[in-house]
C-alpha cells in the first residue's frame, strides 16, 4: 500500500535509510562522547560542582527561589486571565469606543519584547531592584494580551447558530456572550489557556534580569559563589521541566474532563437555555 504523501520504499531505500539512520545514531553518539569528554576535562564533573546541592543551607535558598517563582506565576497568571477575558470580549464588542482601545492595547503589548516590558516597568519611579512587582506587572500585561486572543478565537469558534438562535428568542447580546457563547468557547480555549499558562511560568525566569526573587536569582547566588554554572544551569532546567510537566499533567486532566462529549454545552430547547453537566443526559423536549 501506498501512503498520500509518498510511495512506500522499496528493499533498496529501506536499506539507504537504514545505513543513514545508523550513521546519525553513529554521529549523535560521537558528539555526546566528545561533549562528556570536554566537560571532564573542565571539572565539571567534581563533587565541589554539585555539592551545593546536597548541602541543607543551600537547598534552603533554592527552595525559597522556587516558592518566589511559583508566588510570581500565580500573581500573573489569574490576573492575566482576567485581563484576557476583559480584552477579548471588549475585541468582540459592537461598540466603538471599546472595541478600538481592546485592540490598541492587546496589539501593544503583544508585539513589545517581554524583557524589555519587564525592564521598563523596573526602570519606573516606585520599583526596587529586585522587586517581584515589575516582573509580575510584565507576564500579566503580554500573557493577557496573548491570553486574549486566545479568548477571541474561542469565541468565535463557536458555531454562529447558537448565537442567532440565542438572539430569536429575544436574549440580549450580553447574555448571549455569557450565557451561550463563553461556557462553550471556554472548551475550546482551555489547552491553549493552560499552555499559556505553562509559558507564564517559564518567562517568570526573566526576573534574573532585574534582579526578582525567584529560582533564576537563587541560582545566580550559587554559581557566583562556586563557579559551577553547568551544574546549576542543569538543575534549575530540571525543576523548570517538572514544574512544567506538572501542568501539562493538570492540563490533561482539565482537557478529559472539560472537553468530554456533553461537557459544558448549552442547548436552546423551547425557548429557553439549558447548561449540560458532564454525564448529564441530553435536555428533554
Amino acid at each position: 500500500m501506498s501512503s498520500v504523501l509518498f510511495d512506500v520504499p522499496g528493499p533498496r531505500a529501506v536499506r539507504r535509510y537504514r545505513v543513514i539512520g545508523g550513521l546519525w545514531i553513529l554521529v549523535l553518539i560521537v558528539a555526546t562522547a566528545l561533549a562528556v569528554w570536554k566537560l571532564h576535562t573542565e571539572n565539571q564533573f567534581t563533587a565541589r560542582q554539585w555539592e551545593p546541592f546536597v548541602t541543607p543551607r543551600l537547598m534552603i535558598t533554592l527552595l525559597q527561589g522556587l516558592g518566589w517563582t511559583i508566588l510570581a506565576a500565580v500573581l500573573a497568571i489569574i490576573p492575566a486571565v482576567i485581563f484576557g477575558l476583559f480584552f477579548g470580549v471588549g475585541k468582540l464588542s459592537d461598540h466603538f469606543v471599546v472595541r478600538w482601545p481592546s485592540w490598541l492595547v492587546v496589539e501593544f503589548f503583544r508585539a513589545v519584547p517581554l524583557l524589555m516590558l519587564i525592564i521598563f516597568i523596573w526602570s519606573l519611579r516606585g520599583f526596587r531592584q529586585g522587586d517581584l512587582a515589575a516582573l509580575v506587572f510584565g507576564l500579566i500585561l503580554y500573557n493577557g494580551s496573548v491570553l486574549a486572543e486566545i479568548f477571541r478565537a474561542g469565541i468565535n469558534a463557536v458555531p454562529k447558530g447558537q448565537a442567532e438562535a440565542a438572539y430569536a428568542i429575544g436574549m440580549r447580546k450580553t447574555q448571549v456572550m455569557t450565557i451561550v457563547q463563553l461556557p462553550q468557547a471556554i472548551k475550546i480555549m482551555l489547552p491553549s489557556i493552560v499552555s499559556q499558562c505553562i509559558v507564564a511560568l517559564k518567562d517568570t525566569s526573566l526576573g534574573f534580569y532585574v534582579l526578582a526573587p525567584g529560582l533564576t536569582y537563587a541560582g545566580r547566588e550559587l554559581w557566583r559563589t562556586f563557579n559551577n554554572y553547568l551544574a546549576v544551569a542543569i538543575v534549575l532546567g530540571l525543576i523548570y521541566i517538572i514544574l512544567n510537566l506538572m501542568l501539562s499533567i493538570l492540563a490533561n486532566y482539565l482537557q478529559r474532563r472539560y472537553s468530554s462529549s456533553g461537557a459544558g454545552q448549552v442547548q436552546l430547547v423551547a425557548g429557553q437555555v439549558q447548561a449540560d453537566s458532564a454525564g448529564a443526559s441530553s435536555a428533554r423536549p
